[in-house]
């Protein structure tokens, strides 16, 4: 059997992520460069969700490439045509991580301290828990957001940021980087954070076999029930929304938070049901269904289309 070719953005981290799919299914990697990647211009104006998946969906599309590793929180909840996801590996830690100079943590941030996010719905967690702090909107790699944590120059300093735990733990910069993980009992993280979504050609493929062997099915109903959550309320990723699914004895359980943009009120809806062939669904359709009786599309833009912090 030929070599089985996985695309892969040519960032650090996922390089690392694709790296560790190659590793489990003996295949070679294959950088694919995307506009995110390339552009500074906001990724709102980008196209918000899914513009760091189109150039490595148009090359598995293509034929360029026989699979490929996204972060599943980048990819739009709407099924892309003639694609499917053939697996998905099990989770990483799916908590955001606060990386602050000096060891502080969110509680002991000074007054007035400026703390960078690039996401709609962590700026509303901090404005809610902390609405002394200044939200700076910051994008780039990990290794750019950790150098401006205590730097030097003024206008670029800040004393904290905020990233996704897993994105530093898979580049080995979690213990030395993180001065506080943050829960998500009471801070909810984005639709699938931590997973990872490998993504092959609709139809039979040579490498199913192999690729199906790495599908973490408790990985995949979370992460599925968190992103069903989205599509119901036909949210986008700037929507200020965070979700939180997990398994415990034999249920499965689903909670959803929407936040006003600013911080000043949420609405919260959780509900568990036993763990079944269609448990994701059904969650997501009585959390969001609730979530939209509470009156969160007046609470918050949901349809809005930017996107959500890429780390």
């Amino acid at each position: 059997m030929s070599a089985l070719r996985i695309g892969t953005r040519a960032s650090a981290l996922a390089m690392t992520q694709a790296g560790t799919v190659a590793a489990q299914l003996g295949g070679e990697l294959v950088t694919i460069t995307s506009e995110g990647d390339t552009s500074t211009a906001s990724l709102a104006s980008l196209g918000g969700t899914g513009v760091f998946a189109k150039a490595l969906r148009d090359a598995l599309l293509a034929g360029e490439v026989d699979a490929v590793v996204h972060s599943y929180k980048d990819l739009p909840t709407v099924a892309e045509p003639g694609l499917r996801i053939a697996a998905v590996p099990r989770r990483a830690d799916v908590r955001d991580a606060l990386c602050a100079r000096d060891g502080l943590t969110l509680e002991t941030l000074p007054e007035g301290a400026r703390v960078g996010t690039g996401s709609p719905r962590r700026r509303a967690q901090l404005a809610a828990r902390r609405p002394d702090l200044v939200l700076v909107d910051i994008r780039g790699n990990v290794d750019t957001r950790l150098a401006r944590v205590g730097a030097d120059d003024p206008e670029r300093a800040l004393d904290a940021v905020v990233l996704a735990a897993a994105g530093l733990d898979r580049l080995g910069r979690l213990d030395e980087a993180a001065t506080e993980l943050l829960s998500p009992d009471s801070w909810p993280t984005a639709a699938a954070q931590g997973a990872l979504a490998v993504e092959v050609r609709a139809g039979e493929n040579p490498f199913d076999g192999r690729i199906r062997r790495i599908d973490h099915r408790a990985s995949r109903i979370t992460a599925e029930a968190e992103r069903g959550v989205l599509a119901r309320l036909e949210a986008g990723c700037a929507a200020p929304i965070g979700v939180h699914a997990f398994f415990e004895d034999d249920l499965v359980f689903l909670s959803a938070r929407v936040y006003a943009p600013d911080g000043s009120a949420q609405l919260t809806s959780s509900h568990a049901a036993a763990d079944d062939v269609d448990v994701a669904e059904e969650l997501a359709v009585r959390v969001a269904d609730e979530l939209l009786a509470l009156g969160a599309a007046d609470l918050a833009p949901l349809r809005d289309p930017g996107a959500e912090d890429r780390s």
